[in-house]
C-alpha cells in the first residue's frame, strides 16, 4: 500500500446517537443502498462516524489487494461525519445524500486532492476549486472520501499506469476491472465506496460496470456537466465523453445522476432538461429492441445469453420485447474512431511533445495506433463532424418506435491484466464496439448486471435510450434488476 493510504485503525466508539454500537453498524454494512444509509443515520440506529469509518477500515484490509485508490482523504471524511453527527442529533433537516460516502475518478476536480488523470505528466496538479458535480454532491451531504485510479489519460479499457499500477478486479484479482473508470468500478464493487462518479469516452463507466458487477450510466452528453473533467469536454471530446454516475443499484445510480444533473456554463453542451421520473408501468407501453447488427462483431455465447434472459424478464414484466436490426453503425464505429484515436491522439501528441520517455506502455500503444495514419486535413474532419451528426439523426429515425435496446456491454466479461490492446482484429476497437457507437451518437446507455460466466466474473447488459431520455433507460434497467432479483458481492476478501 502507498504510504499516502496508510490508515489509522481507532476503535469504534459510542457516538451519543441513542443505541449506536460498533457491531450494530457492521451488521449493517456492506454492500447496503444509499437510501438504506441515509435511512439508518436519519433514524439514528447508525451514526455517520460508524458509517465512515466502516468503509475506512474496509479501504484499509482491501486496498493493498485492488489498488483502486489514488488519494484519501480519511481525516478529511471523519471530521465531516462528526459535523454530520451533531446535525443528527440537532434534528436538523438532512439532505439526500447525507453522510453517504463516495469516491470520485482521479480525473475530476476536487479541490485539494490531486488529480493525476493516471499520468506522471499531472502528479502535481492539484485543482483549487470542485468540478461542478462534485460541489452538487457534497451540497447533497455526500461525504467524498478519495479518488480513484485511471489508466493514463484514460485511454484504454484497462486501468494501469506508471504513476499508481494497476488496479485488480474484486470478482478475481488476476483479471483487469475495467477502464478507464477501473478504479471507481472497484471501490464501488468491494464496497470500499457506497458510490460514485466515473467517466466515459468508448465504455469507459459502462464497461468496468460489467467487469465489476456494479451498474453505471453513461449519461447524454450536457445532462451532468463536464467541466472540471480532464481530457475537457470541448471540442472534439465534447459529444464523446461525458461524467456518470457508478453505483450498485440501479436505484443509487438515479440518486447520484439527479443530484448531479442540471445546467453548468462551463460545459457547451449543457442542457437545461428537467428532470422525470418513470414508474415502470409508465414505461411498459415502449417497445424495446434486442439490438442485431453485423458491425458490432460476435459476443461469447454467455454474453448473449445474459442479454437474452434480460430480454425473457422484461417480457415477462409486460414489456413488448423484439429484435431490432439497427443500420449503420459500421459507420458510426468508423466515426468514432476517427475522433477517439486521430484527433484526440493528435492532441495527445502536441502537449506530452518531449516528455514520452515519462509516458505509459498503454498509452503509448494507443498514441501508436491513433497516430499512425496520415496527418488530419481540415476537410476531413468538417466532413467528419457533418457525418456524425447526419448519422445521429438516421439513427433517431430508425428508433423512432422503438426507443430502448438492449445489447452487450462488450464482447466477453473480464480479460486478464495485460490482455487488453489496441491491436486489430483482437484489440479494443473489436471488443468493445457495444459501447462505442453510442458515444459517436451522444446516446445514454446503462449496464446492470445480469449473469455470471463459468469462470465466475459477472456479465451486464446495456440498456440504450435516445438522447435526452436517460430516464426511461435507468426505468427500463431498474425493472431488469428488479425480475433478476439480489445481486451477489464478489468474494469475501478476494481470496
Amino acid at each position: 500500500m502507498r504510504p499516502e493510504l496508510r490508515l489509522s485503525s481507532p476503535a469504534l466508539t459510542r457516538t451519543g446517537c441513542t443505541l449506536t454500537l460498533a457491531h450494530q453498524a457492521m451488521s449493517f454494512f456492506p454492500y447496503r443502498a444509499l437510501a438504506e444509509i441515509s435511512q439508518e443515520i436519519r433514524s439514528k440506529r447508525v451514526s455517520p462516524v460508524e458509517i465512515v469509518e466502516l468503509h475506512l477500515k474496509r479501504i484499509e484490509r482491501l486496498e493493498p489487494k485492488l489498488n483502486a485508490f489514488v488519494h484519501l482523504d480519511a481525516e478529511g471524511a471523519r471530521k465531516k461525519a462528526r459535523a454530520s453527527e451533531s446535525s443528527v442529533l440537532r434534528g436538523d433537516r438532512l439532505e439526500p445524500l447525507h453522510v453517504v460516502p463516495l469516491t470520485i475518478k482521479s480525473c475530476i476536480d476536487v479541490s485539494g486532492w490531486p488529480c493525476p488523470a493516471g499520468s506522471l505528466l499531472r502528479k502535481d496538479y492539484v485543482p483549487k476549486e470542485d468540478a461542478p458535480l462534485v460541489s452538487r454532491l457534497k451540497a447533497a451531504g455526500a461525504i467524498l472520501v478519495g479518488n480513484t485510479n485511471t489508466p493514463e489519460f484514460l485511454m484504454a479499457y484497462e486501468t494501469d499506469n506508471l504513476l499508481t499500477g494497476k488496479t485488480s478486479n474484486p470478482w478475481d484479482l488476476t483479471c483487469s476491472a475495467g477502464g478507464s473508470s477501473g478504479g471507481e468500478a472497484a471501490a464501488i464493487a468491494s464496497s470500499c465506496s457506497a458510490g460514485g462518479v466515473g467517466s466515459d469516452g468508448g465504455g469507459s463507466i459502462r464497461v468496468p460496470a460489467h467487469f465489476c458487477g456494479i451498474c453505471g450510466l453513461k449519461p447524454t452528453p450536457g445532462r451532468i456537466p463536464a467541466t472540471g473533467h480532464f481530457p475537457p469536454g470541448a471540442g472534439a471530446f465534447s459529444w464523446i465523453g461525458v461524467a456518470g454516475p457508478m453505483a450498485r443499484s440501479i436505484a443509487d445510480v438515479r440518486s447520484l445522476f439527479e443530484v448531479m444533473a442540471g445546467p453548468d456554463a462551463g460545459d457547451a453542451l449543457s442542457a437545461p432538461v428537467p428532470l422525470r421520473a418513470y414508474r415502470e408501468g409508465e414505461v411498459r407501453g415502449m417497445r424495446i429492441g434486442i439490438l442485431e447488427s453485423d458491425a458490432l462483431g460476435v459476443a461469447t455465447a454467455e454474453t448473449r445469453a445474459a442479454v437474452e434472459r434480460a430480454a425473457k424478464l422484461l417480457g415477462e414484466r409486460g414489456f413488448t420485447v423484439e429484435p431490432f436490426r439497427l443500420d449503420g453503425l459500421d459507420r458510426a464505429i468508423d466515426l468514432w474512431w476517427f475522433f477517439f484515436g486521430p484527433v484526440i491522439g493528435n492532441l495527445f501528441s502536441d502537449s506530452i511533445a518531449g516528455r514520452k520517455d515519462q509516458i505509459s506502455p498503454l498509452f503509448r500503444e494507443y498514441l501508436a495506433c491513433a497516430t499512425s495514419g496520415n496527418q488530419i486535413t481540415l476537410k476531413q474532419f468538417t466532413k467528419a463532424c457533418e457525418d456524425r451528426d447526419l448519422l445521429r439523426a438516421e439513427i433517431l429515425r430508425q428508433m423512432r418506435d422503438t426507443p430502448v435496446l438492449l445489447s452487450p456491454v462488450s464482447t466477453s466479461p473480464a480479460f486478464r491484466h495485460g490482455q487488453g490492446n489496441y491491436l486489430p482484429g483482437t484489440g479494443y476497437r473489436d471488443t468493445m464496439r457495444f459501447s462505442q457507437w453510442l458515444n459517436l451518437s451522444g446516446f445514454p446507455g446503462a449496464s446492470v448486471p445480469a449473469g455470471v460466466s463459468k469462470e465466475g466474473l459477472p456479465i451486464g447488459v446495456q440498456v440504450i435510450g435516445r438522447p435526452f431520455e436517460d430516464e426511461s433507460v435507468l426505468a427500463v434497467a431498474e425493472a431488469i434488476e428488479q425480475a433478476r432479483g439480489p445481486w451477489q458481492a464478489p468474494p469475501s476478501d478476494f481470496s
